[in-house]
Formats: structure tokens, sequence, C-alpha cells
């Protein structure tokens, strides 16, 4: 049955197409555990000082460096506090950060050096080493309950993003990310060669924490991390990559929580995340660099997490050029004044790629600021401008998901002209305290069933 109102094409009645989710199954076959050799080296046999002081970047990746040659094992970082630079992780290595060990990195910029080839929001390039890098290894780990703190604040990092709240004084520096980034973009839109996109010094993007490149077999397990300077998790062109029982907390501006990109079998489970920026992004590249990729985010599972403060609890974009594909979100909680949206797809016409299969299920939301659900074709398209890639989004399933609070349950917009949205279905879903109508226009099929906003049919709503 099909009925036409003014701000659809058409609405029809469907089932979720629950065998989709049998898909989890094979996905998990290909997530395995890093496996490692029973040795030890500890990085106070390496000369590493607990004193808070003493850089031990030197100390803590040579005994990286001895444990993978020697076949892999275990780097311990036990009881203390320790600074230390950038860690590049190796293969067969688990870094063990120990319940009473904190590892505090330098915020020294020059530490940094020298540049590394990275993504920055979706832009390749060559900028600052991250807190944690490797590119190209193969099954190693961060594990432990210890606490990693990037010393992001109102002093250190924070303020290269060139805005008051994070204390920037006018005229006090002569170039900042807000500066920086058109310069990443027009080098990506006009396709100057990646090794001429030399950042780092004097252009002030912030190092992520965590980045990994065209790595296998990854696991970051229990640990806590805090202060990013800028985005904390972000593998990219990886595959088999567990995120287990992580505790994030950071306040900074963009501190996405994790950010996996143009990745393959991902395994997100059992974390907090309380976030200045979204707490999961799934991203594939931007624009001319993420097309030439053309490696989608893909099979990723996403289960038993706790989101507060952010942009979205999980969003799809907005770097998405790649494409998006088989994404699977169950069981989790997002609650806070300060999260912005509960499941959000934030693309524009400059993108291109195409969202296919989104599955979400069994989400308990308490309070979010905007919309519960929403799909935003134009999202900084004001900052970005028109362009020739419409982004396709279809297939998203949505079910069994409750709200308590929010200004929107349903916030979509396509783009006008264009069938780049269709098949969105939501089912058995409840939407209590909504306090604004229902904004859905430009898409082409909405699929409702049994849905009920502040009590009434959802499109009949207050």
């Amino acid at each position: 049955m099909v009925i036409t109102i003014s701000s659809l094409k058409g609405i029809c009645q469907s089932s979720e197409n629950k065998s989709s989710w049998d898909l989890t199954i094979n996905i998990l076959k290909y997530i395995k555990d890093p496996q490692f050799p029973k040795k030890v080296y500890n990085i106070v046999d390496f000369g590493a000082k607990d004193d808070g002081v003493t850089n031990n970047s030197k100390a803590i990746n040579a005994a990286i460096t001895k444990c993978s040659k020697d076949g892999g094992g275990r780097v311990l970082i036990s009881k203390g506090n320790f600074l230390t630079g950038p860690i590049i992780m190796k293969s067969n290595v688990d870094l063990h950060i120990d319940a009473d060990a904190i590892l505090k990195f330098s915020t020294d910029p020059a530490d940094y050096l020298p540049l590394v080839y990275t993504h920055w929001e979706g832009d390749e390039c060559y900028n600052y080493s991250p807190l944690f890098y490797a590119d190209g290894q193969k099954n190693f780990a961060i594990t432990g309950k210890g606490t990693l703190n990037g010393q992001g604040d109102n002093q250190h990092w924070w303020p290269w993003k060139g805005i008051a709240k994070w204390g920037y004084v006018a005229g006090t520096r002569c170039q900042l990310d807000e500066n920086c980034r058109p310069l990443l973009k027009k080098y990506n839109d006009t396709r100057v060669p990646i090794t001429e996109r030399k950042m780092g010094e004097g252009h002030y993007l912030r190092p992520q924490f965590v980045n990994f490149i065209r790595c296998k077999g990854i696991k970051i397990e229990d640990v806590t991390i805090i202060n990013s300077p800028f985005w904390v998790i972000h593998p990219l062109l990886s595959e088999n990559v567990i995120i287990r029982g992580v505790t994030v907390n950071s306040m900074g501006p963009n501190s996405d929580g994790c950010d996996p990109e143009s990745c393959k079998n991902v395994l997100i489970e059992n974390c907090t995340f309380n976030t200045g920026d979204d707490c999961i992004a799934l991203k594939s590249g931007r624009d001319f660099d993420g097309r030439k990729q053309n490696t989608p985010i893909e099979n990723v599972i996403i289960r038993n997490c706790n989101m507060k403060n952010g942009h979205g609890g999980v969003s799809m974009g907005s770097e998405i050029s790649g494409g998006c594909k088989n994404i699977f979100i169950e069981n989790c909680q997002m609650n806070s004044p300060e999260l912005d949206n509960a499941i959000l797809i934030k693309t524009n016409n400059s993108r291109g790629g195409v969202t296919d299969g989104i599955y979400v299920r069994n989400i308990t939301v308490g309070e979010v600021k905007t919309a519960v659900i929403s799909i935003n074709s134009n999202y900084h398209i004001d900052k970005e401008g028109q362009g020739k890639f419409p982004p396709m989004i279809k297939k998203v399933f949505i079910s069994k998901m409750t709200s308590k609070k929010s200004a929107y349950a349903l916030y979509m917009e396509g783009i006008k002209g264009l069938k780049c949205v269709k098949n969105i279905n939501v089912q058995d879903c409840v939407f209590s305290g909504v306090t604004k109508k229902n904004v859905v226009n430009d898409v082409d099929i909405l699929v409702l069933k049994n849905d009920l906003m502040n009590d009434k049919p959802l499109l009949n709503g207050k």
C-alpha cells in the first residue's frame, strides 16, 4: 500500500529484512583476537623512567622493536607515570599498560616529527606523527586497564582549532587549522600529488591519538584514553579490527571517539564514549581522494556501547566518498543533553559514494539535543559549495529504538530533484518527549511500521 503525502514521494509498510543480520555471523568469523608468544619486555629494562618528566619514547620504541624482531610478545608498561613522544607499533607486539600505569604524551609538536603519511579528515597528506602510529603491520594490540593521556587542553593542541572556546587569542598564531583545512581541500580538489602535501610545522593540523594504516589484525582493549589532540582511534585502510572495552573521555574539538576509515571487518563492543564530536564515525575518504581510493568502510559491528556527549552516537560520514556498506548497530545506550543525534548519516553532493545497508536495532536513547534519527545530505554545503557528485543512501533499517527526549524524532534531508535517499525503514520504534514536527524532505521511499511519537502514529505526532 502506498500513501502519498506532501513531504514524501511515498510511504509504504514493510518489515525489516531480518536475514541481513545473519551476515554478522560471517563477519565475526574473520575477526580474530591477535595471538602473542608469552615473552615479556619491560620498558624499564630499556631505560624508561616513571618520573613523569623524562621522555621515554626511545626506550618504549626500542622495547617494541626488540619484541617484534624476536618474534613477538608483550611489551609491559607497569605501575608508574611515563612521559613519551610518539609510539610506533610493530607486528606481533602486545603493548600492555597495567591498571596503575599512566602513559602521558608530550605536548611539544617537535617531538612528532618527521612527518608521516596519514589522512586528515579524509584528505591524504603528510602531517605530524599520531601519538600511536603503525603502517603495514599485522597482529598487534594495545591492552590493559591503564590510562593513555594525550594532554590536550586549552593550552595544548586544542587552541590550534582557532576559536575562543579552546583558548585561542586573536593574533597569536599566523595559521590555525581553520586556515589550513581549505588548503588541504584545495590540494584534494586540484589533485596535488600526495608527496607535495606537506603539512606539519606552520600548518597547525593536530595529530590523531591512534592511527593505524594498512594493517591487519588489530586490537585495542580495556584502556582508558583521555584528552586527545584530535580524533582518538583512527584505523585506516585496515582489516580485522577489534575495539573492545575501551573508555574514551576527550571533550576537545574534533575529538571523535572511534573513526574506522576504509576498513573491513571491524568489531566495536562494550565501549564508553564521552567526546567533543562524534562518538563513533564511519568514514571512507573525502571527495576526489576518497573516490580515487575507492575503498568503502564495510562489515562493521557495533554493539553494547554507551554513548554520552558528542555530535552523533553513531555517525556515517561526512567523509564517505569511498562508500559505506554492511553496518550493524545493536544494543547500545545513548544519553546526554550534549549528544546532538543518536543515529546520523551525513554527506553532501561533493562527496559521492554509496551508503548501502545500515542495520540498527535495540537502541535505547535517553536524551539527545537534536534528532534521534538524522540523514543530512547537505552537510557543510555552506562551507564546501555545490558539487557534482551526489551521494546515494539506501537500505537503512532501524527497529526497536526508543527515546525519551529530543527535538526531532526524524530529521531527513535528501537533495532536491535527486532520488539519492531511498528505502529508509523505521519499524517498532517509540519516540517520546519530542518537541518539534518531523522533517522529511526529498526522501524517495520511507517505510514505516508500528512506530509511535508522543503516543501517536509517527508522522501524525506533535
